[in-house]
């Protein structure tokens, strides 16, 4: 079976915080991990990031795949995002609301047009 290094979440509800394991790729996300790589706290002003380069190099070069997350984290162009559900609902009824209001403004010119035709 092969070996992927990823995050697994720690920490209480809504204040994440994450280690960097090397773990089988078919266990669950927060399940055992054959090795603790390091660690990544989004919560810290800046995100604290930390791993061990030796062991991360050990783990790639006996064929671990990596994350995107990760490969992005040791790269330095990983953005945390917090996930916040009711903004992009929010956003999404507020595109509706702007279709729903340019439709009439369209209907109201089309019978001016339709009127012109049928007087000439």
């Amino acid at each position: 079976m092969s070996v992927t290094i990823r995050l697994t979440r720690t920490g209480r509800k809504n204040l994440p915080s994450y280690r960097v394991v090397a773990t089988q790729t078919r266990t669950k996300r927060d399940g055992k991990y054959l090795d603790l790589i390091g660690y990544y706290n989004p919560s810290q002003t800046p995100a604290a990031f930390d791993y061990d380069k030796k062991k991360y190099q050990d783990w790639i070069s006996k064929g671990a795949i990596v994350s995107d997350a990760v490969k992005k984290m040791v790269e330095g162009k990983y953005e945390y995002t917090k996930y916040r559900p009711g903004k992009e609902e929010a956003a999404e009824k507020g595109s509706d609301k702007e279709a729903v209001q340019e439709k009439p403004a369209a209907e109201e010119t089309a019978p001016a047009a339709e009127e012109t035709p049928e007087q000439a």
